[in-house]
């Protein structure tokens, strides 16, 4: 086979997959961008450097080997690269789909300041898909039998799934308990299908379910069982619920009909994306007004545009390059008619309006980020039929929920761990992802259960022996 040479960055300019019109996106919840064919990704996976020092791969949380599989991507050796891709990631497809590569590995190239980066993440999608289209992915291969050994895990989010599957293929029997009626966590209800279709992440899971690991679905640990019961079923246990307390908007009429949380109205989005019966939180013909500025509230703003939205304004307290959120989605959402109201914050809501301050950029605070202040005389007002509020989450109090005080947690909430072992205050009892590192990214959800695993798996190696009473 003719090898491909790769640094062809100087000649081929950088090409995304094309994105499908926005008038046309715009009626539907698919993913807006066309899939690459073969010679795209094999053209694109050729502009990589090859360089000495690989940044794309420092600067990934899973340090995937990035330059290795675009290289064996522009060969043609497509079965290879998903391979050495899959290697280091359990769901490289997804995150190719909605990491923010523009902040990670595609921020970090060499090239991107003079020629722009390689399209790492639609390449690593690419790959993937054809894996899937082909068969090539395969199903979860047991490499022991350790079944005598069970491992119980809370939230089938993408730090559980991660977990769970590489624990299973040590041989060990191993249960996912989580509150939602289908497992994924925010990968199947909080992200909307434009950026991540459905079928993407259930095939993840039923891979899983067809590996032998047992899912519990409408399970509230503190309902169904204590923390306790668990801990008594099972010889170690992961805590991998992710943070869902809303933060707040501390504005008059913030609890206001007509004022909803991000996350419930992303759920029932997807909940009718599903098929389920739900009561509807529709923008339909509505003033839609969402407060927040990071990909939450991106992911608001863009499904009040597909539910038929009258206008949609975001507000969000600093400016555009101060933004948590993703500036390929504020793109993609400015494209689809949301209009941004930088430097402005909610003052009140109310009577069909929300009264908002403009702001100004102050001094720069610990974190380096310059805090906002009120500009005096700023005051305006925007129509708000519906007012979502989008700013971020917080961590449950999972002692109080789980029955468990003795459940050691951080100043912020989050679950206290030793660094080197994941292991919380309580035996056993291991905790990975956002509970941990609070609100982040799914690559860091993922690398956290891939580390996890490692150091459950040393726990019960070491515990094997060691006889545990069983919940009756």
């Amino acid at each position: 086979m003719a090898v491909t040479k790769m640094l062809k960055f100087t000649d081929r300019p950088q090409a995304y997959p094309p994105k499908r019109a926005s008038d046309e996106r715009r009626d539907d919840f698919l993913e807006i961008a066309r899939p690459y064919i073969v010679a795209k990704a094999e053209e694109q996976a050729a502009r990589c450097s090859q360089c000495g020092v690989p940044f794309c791969q420092v600067h990934c949380p899973l340090h995937n080997n990035i330059p290795d599989w675009l290289k064996l991507t522009a060969e043609g050796r497509l079965e290879e690269a998903y391979e050495l891709s899959a290697a280091t990631s359990t769901m490289p497809e997804i995150c190719g789909r909605i990491c923010p590569q523009d902040r990670l590995c595609e921020g970090n190239c060499v090239i991107e300041k003079d020629f722009g980066s390689v399209t790492i993440g639609a390449v690593e999608k690419f790959i993937t898909d054809t894996a899937w289209e082909n068969g090539w992915v395969k199903p979860v291969r047991i490499i022991a039998d350790r079944s005598a050994q069970s491992v119980g895990i809370i939230g089938a989010g993408p730090a559980g799934l991660t977990t769970a599957e590489l624990l299973r293929t040590k041989g060990y029997t191993v249960h996912i308990y989580d509150r939602h009626d289908r497992a994924g966590g925010l990968l199947t209800y909080g992200i909307p299908g434009f950026k991540l279709e459905k079928p993407v992440v259930m095939r993840r899971v039923e891979r899983l379910r067809d590996a032998g690991i047992v899912f519990h679905h409408d399970f509230e640990v503190g309902r169904d069982a204590s923390l306790a019961d668990l801990r008594a079923r099972h010889d170690a246990l992961l805590i991998a619920t992710g943070v869902y307390a809303p933060r707040r908007v501390d504005v008059p009429g913030a609890d206001a009909d007509g004022v909803v949380e991000a996350l419930d109205y992303l759920t029932a989005s997807n909940r009718r994306g599903f098929g389920d019966d739900v009561e509807a939180i529709d923008a339909a013909g509505k003033h839609v007004v969402v407060i927040g500025g990071g990909d939450t509230a991106m992911d608001c703003v863009r499904t009040a545009v597909r539910q038929g939205a009258a206008s949609v304004k975001c507000l969000y307290r600093r400016d555009r390059a101060n933004m948590p959120g993703s500036i390929r989605e504020v793109a993609h959402a400015e494209e689809e008619g949301v209009e941004f109201v930088w430097l402005a914050a909610p003052a009140a809501i109310g009577d069909g309006t929300v009264t908002a301050t403009r702001m100004r950029l102050g001094q720069a605070g610990a974190d380096g980020r310059r805090a906002p202040e009120m500009q005096p005389g700023g005051e305006f007002q925007a129509p708000a039929d519906l007012v979502i509020k989008a700013l971020g989450f917080d961590p449950e109090d999972l002692p109080a929920m789980f029955g468990a005080p003795d459940l050691g947690v951080t100043r912020w909430g989050t679950l206290r761990v030793d660094n080197n072992t994941m292991m919380t205050s309580l035996p056993g009892v291991f905790a990975a992802g956002d509970i941990v590192r609070g609100a982040s990214l799914v690559v860091w959800a993922v690398r956290d259960g891939r580390d996890v695993a490692a150091q459950m798996h040393q726990y019960l190696r070491a515990n094997a022996g060691a006889e545990k009473a069983r919940a009756a």
